[in-house]
């Protein structure tokens, strides 16, 4: 079932609210533990047409892991949200 965000920016970004972020991310957490692994991320940076996957998922999730488990909880997102907006070619709408 493919996620439908709002709409795309002039600029080529995807746009969408956390909410849909959320959702959109939730079809890549393949183990269904509620946690977003860094390969899980790389498949999310694929998916969107980024180009360097796996460079930009370890830096991810260097950038927003604040706990230290190498994995993006409920905790974090908003911090992954942040990291996407300015890395994976998205913009997050905080209604």
């Amino acid at each position: 079932m493919a996620i439908k965000t709002r709409s795309y920016c002039v600029d080529g970004k995807r746009v969408m609210t956390i909410d849909e972020f959320k959702r959109w991310l939730k079809k890549f957490d393949e183990d269904k533990d509620g946690k977003i692994s860094r390969d899980e991320l790389a498949d999310a940076v694929r998916a969107s047409g980024g180009w360097f996957a796996r460079r930009k998922s370890k830096y991810g999730i260097r950038s927003v892991d604040d706990n230290g488990n190498g994995l993006v909880d409920d905790n974090e997102i908003k911090n992954l949200a942040d990291f996407a907006e300015k890395h994976l070619n998205v913009r997050i709408l905080h209604l």
